[in-house]
């Protein structure tokens, strides 16, 4: 009996010392056009993620079942379209000068990824910070590499340069961001572990010719030299073996998952921890050791309502850098998408004032007297000449009039406010009447990627407006209700991505309550699609499932956009309205959450539980569905009692409205 309890205690105690990295599945999302992310070794906001270059392969140059292997490529980001982009640095084992892979055996966990051919080639890939180790393991000694430095997925190749010093190359790549908006460049350098003979098979492309069964390779990234890149490489040796760096690895991922812990269902803490990991690959980190933390690599457009708000209470060491980062932008040139001078791969920047704002109200501080005048010019630029584009407009024009008021220049800024509130003008004549024959149509009237029903409940800085609007409270019930009653939500992309929340300022939050479970875990009828179409035949399936076509069918996890909505939606909170620090509960999906100061326990939890019917914090009963960043950020114990049946009454006496007036 003893001997029995020993090995239990011993084996609870094994459990919890793998932490929460091995309840990931880097292989979520990595088949089809499920997500367009991939199972590449990567490190916590890097800009290194290695992975096989597939045929055929997706948009991160991976495709979960395909069995051709063309090689290993060292960047990609993850969850964008545009058919993606990175893919730089196709490194290619090969045997007997032949090139053919064919997968017979794969395995991968985060920082970590290894492979196994039909040839008995074998490799594996451990990434630590902007570095990597490669192991090859080859039948025989005749082997060696081929190495294309002008290979990418879908975007553009421009140029590179390299050179070779012994058993190291190093070098530069230039190429199109993502959807070519602009162009970055990456320094590199790959040391082997043994002498190499080298011959150029083109301008761009080197044949490397080894002579031992086992081949170490060392890569590293810079955004400023190779001399970094090469410092990077030293150091990466001087931490020792494979196993060291792999160790490593995966001990920083643990630290950062586990920073945010929940209990409940071991299947669905599997998915949590899965989707959490997508949270983290970007923005990346482009400084070097020694500087200021410094951040690049930006999906703002796609991911400001979910995944920056989420780093802002589970991160607040990395988001203050992130925004810092994002603030220097207006210091040197910001584009909407991209400049010609990238430090690294990035997407596009739009609302970058509104996560400024938001920072802000949450206690990040941001120098907007620095970059005011910069911060005019872009919302002066701003365009109204499309319905979607118009109410975007006015969220950054009400942005920006809360930015001015902040810096003591209301004069200024009751003229942005007054741009802000023509969204209404907009918003009757495009959005109003629900009977033209287009309002179903994706896309319409020269919108980008939404519906005129979908893109309607766009005010998020003014939903006092938009009820007013409506036709009072209860003609907007009756229009939301409409709107997920018929399965007009498109929870595969970002533009309506916020209207769960959007009973939870009116006297019916509860049914905010039941959109955000229903879309988190239930099977669910889904019509659009992220290619611009609503399908004939819906879709009909969990949004989020742990498995490799794990999400809508053409839906980009966006940066983490979609695996941050869940994310928020597992925890129990959801942005009120970025701008504004603010946070709407409702109950989590597991028993219990804790991050920060903070611990979240659920009384009466039950799957069908998911309805409020009271909430203490720290002991002090609260009469409201909402939290400040401040109550959060300080913490103690939130205890949230759930029923399956809605509590009519609870927190309508003390609810939080968005309005322009506030």
């Amino acid at each position: 009996m003893k001997r029995s309890l020993i090995f239990i205690l011993f084996l609870f105690i094994s459990i919890l010392a793998r932490g929460q990295f091995e309840k990931v599945n880097v292989f979520l999302g990595s088949s089809g056009d499920h997500g367009q992310v991939s199972p590449g070794a990567s490190y916590p906001f890097s800009m290194m993620d290695i992975c096989p270059q597939t045929y055929p392969h997706g948009h991160t140059g991976y495709e979960f079942k395909a069995k051709k292997v063309l090689g290993f490529t060292h960047n990609r980001f993850e969850g964008v379209g545009c058919e993606g982009s990175g893919g730089n640095i196709l490194i290619t084992p090969i045997l007997n000068q032949n090139p053919v892979l064919i997968k017979l055996s794969e395995e991968a966990t985060p920082g970590f990824y290894s492979i196994g051919f039909r040839n008995k080639i074998t490799a594996k890939f451990a990434v630590y910070l902007k570095s990597a180790i490669e192991f090859y393991h080859f039948p025989i000694k005749d082997n060696g590499f081929i190495i294309d430095f002008s290979h990418t997925l879908a975007n553009r190749f421009v140029r590179e340069s390299h050179e070779m010093s012994g058993s190291v190359i190093s070098g530069w790549i230039e190429s199109g961001t993502t959807c070519d908006a602009g162009i970055y460049r990456i320094y590199y350098a790959i040391s082997f572990d043994q002498p190499i003979q080298t011959s150029d098979s083109s301008e761009h492309i080197i044949k490397i010719q080894t002579n031992n069964a086992d081949v170490m390779v060392s890569i590293a990234f810079s955004s400023q030299s190779t001399d970094f890149a090469k410092a990077s490489i030293k150091a990466l040796i001087n931490n020792g073996s494979f196993e060291n760096i792999k160790s490593k690895s995966n001990a920083d991922w643990n630290q950062i998952l586990s920073q945010i812990k929940v209990t409940g269902d071991l299947k669905e803490e599997k998915l949590f921890y899965s989707l959490l990991y997508r949270v983290l690959q970007s923005p990346y980190v482009v400084s070097e050791p020694g500087e200021k933390k410094t951040y690049n690599g930006w999906s703002v457009w796609d991911n400001y309502k979910t995944q920056l708000p989420l780093l802002s209470i589970i991160y607040p060491n990395q988001y203050q850098d992130i925004v810092h980062s994002l603030a220097g932008l207006y210091l040197h040139g910001k584009k909407n998408w991209a400049t010609d001078h990238e430090p690294s791969n990035t997407v596009r920047t739009e609302h970058s004032i509104v996560v400024l704002l938001d920072a802000y109200r949450k206690g990040y501080p941001v120098d907007f007297n620095s970059i005011l005048d910069s911060l005019l010019k872009e919302t002066d630029s701003l365009k109204y000449n499309h319905p979607d584009k118009a109410l975007e407009s006015c969220y950054d024009a009400w942005a920006m009039s809360q930015i001015l008021h902040i810096v003591h220049k209301d004069s200024l800024s009751n003229i942005y406010l007054k741009k802000a509130a023509s969204w209404k003008s907009y918003w009757e004549k495009d959005f109003k009447d629900l009977s033209k024959k287009d309002v179903d149509d994706l896309p319409a009237r020269g919108m980008y990627q939404g519906t005129i029903w979908q893109y309607r409940w766009f005010a998020p800085f003014d939903v006092k407006g938009l009820i007013e609007l409506c036709g009072g409270e209860q003609s907007y019930i009756n229009q939301l209700d409409s709107f997920f009653d018929n399965d007009l939500y498109n929870a595969a992309n970002e533009p309506d991505i916020q209207v769960s929340y959007m009973y939870s300022g009116t006297s019916m939050p509860w049914k905010s309550q039941h959109i955000i479970h229903k879309y988190a875990r239930d099977t669910v009828v889904q019509y659009y699609y992220n290619d611009n179409s609503r399908g004939i035949d819906p879709f009909i399936d969990r949004v989020f499932s742990n498995r490799s076509d794990a999400y809508i069918r053409t839906m980009d996890d966006d940066g983490g956009a979609m695996s941050g909505w869940y994310i928020l939606a597992a925890i129990g909170l959801s942005p009120a309205c970025v701008g504004w620090p603010v946070w709407y509960l409702h109950v989590p999906l597991f028993k219990t959450v804790a991050f920060g100061k903070l611990s979240i326990s659920v009384l009466n939890f039950r799957k069908n539980a998911r309805y409020i019917q009271s909430v203490t914090l720290n002991g002090k009963t609260l009469d409201r569905n909402w939290l400040t960043q401040t109550e959060i950020m300080q913490g103690g114990k939130l205890i949230l009692t759930a029923s399956e049946k809605p509590k009519k009454q609870f927190g309508i006496k003390n609810l939080w409205l968005s309005g322009i007036d506030k």
